[in-house]
């Protein structure tokens, strides 16, 4: 319990609190734009620098193989189980199935961030390899997303959009997010320590102040997307809550079972709890324009997101311990 509270009471947690607090109360508080972006290249970057170091401190391990593996079967799979879910219980059309499926199929990289952050800092520390694995989860959720969107609209009127066609393929492909990712990752792995130290101060040093200033904006945003949609019902807000929940089991349980540490685990569970807020909603507006932005963006950013980054980030480590026990 007192890990579980130190995650609740650390500084970006709370940041992102006071942000929800303040939208709550419909403060005029605001991040500019242009500095919430550049917060957020700082953030991948030196995520995605730290660990491309560690990998090359630690080497390519069967570990880092079989966690690529596993990344990419959730990520590719995960939506094959959201989708029918929304049809049935959430009563939406296939089309918009297909969309928000493909989000809780990819992952949210903040999430990610702030949850190896946190956990780092009570020395639950995540292998540098998992940021490998968070690039590689963020693209097969789109296809899957985009399958089922088709074929669904297939079954009831014979048009499934625009289809995977090579300007998807460039979006998803290229998208701003992965390639910072990887391309940062790249750089760390060729540099290694060495290389890293005379960037570390700036890295390293200024990433949790960094992180608050970007949750904080976060918050802002997060709790007025929920306040201003139309288009979500209670029963999308439940299910915003479920799929987290069921998501995150299934990826403790997958990092469990294919050895990887208590902390990588919780690592792999966050990813797969996750829901994409940026790269996926620029796939879904190139290739399925008729889908609903307001409803996807909702309910990823406005439910499942302040979820995981209140209860969801010490529950998933919680669950990976466990299970990491017996």
């Amino acid at each position: 319990m007192s890990d579980i509270a130190a995650t609740l009471l650390s500084a970006p947690i709370l940041f992102f609190i006071l942000g929800v607090l303040a939208a709550a109360a419909r403060s005029d508080l605001a991040v500019p734009e242009t500095v919430a972006k550049g917060l957020s290249l700082y953030l991948m970057a030196a995520i995605g620098l730290k660990g491309g170091v560690e990998v090359a401190k630690a080497g390519i391990t069967p570990n880092l193989i079989l966690a690529l593996v596993a990344g990419l079967l959730l990520s590719a799979l995960i939506p094959f189980f959201v989708a029918p879910v929304l049809r049935r219980f959430g009563r939406l059309d296939g089309v918009n199935a297909g969309a928000v499926a493909a989000h809780y199929g990819s992952v949210s990289v903040v999430t990610f961030v702030t949850a190896s952050q946190v956990y780092g800092n009570t020395g639950f520390v995540v292998a540098g390899f998992m940021v490998a694995v968070l690039a590689l989860m963020e693209t097969p959720a789109i296809i899957s997303g985009l399958l089922l969107a088709r074929r669904y609209a297939a079954a009831q009127n014979g048009s499934g959009g625009s289809g995977i066609d090579r300007e998807l393929l460039r979006e998803v492909l290229f998208n701003g997010s992965v390639v910072l990712l990887l391309g940062s990752f790249a750089i760390g792995l060729l540099i290694g320590e060495p290389g890293f130290e005379p960037i570390a101060p700036l890295f390293r040093s200024g990433f949790t102040g960094v992180l608050c200033l970007f949750l904080l904006d976060m918050g802002l945003v997060a709790m007025r997307r929920l306040r201003d949609t139309r288009a979500l019902t209670g029963r999308l807000v439940m299910l915003g809550i479920f799929f987290p929940l069921v998501n995150g089991v299934l990826g403790a349980l997958t990092g469990t079972l294919i050895g990887l540490d208590p902390a990588s685990a919780a690592g792999l569970a966050v990813l797969a709890a996750s829901a994409s807020y940026i790269a996926v909603p620029a796939a879904m507006r190139l290739a399925l324009p008729q889908a609903n932005a307001g409803l996807y963006l909702a309910m990823s950013l406005g439910v499942t997101f302040p979820f995981n980054i209140v209860i969801g980030i010490p529950l998933y480590r919680m669950i990976a311990e466990t299970l990491g026990g017996w």
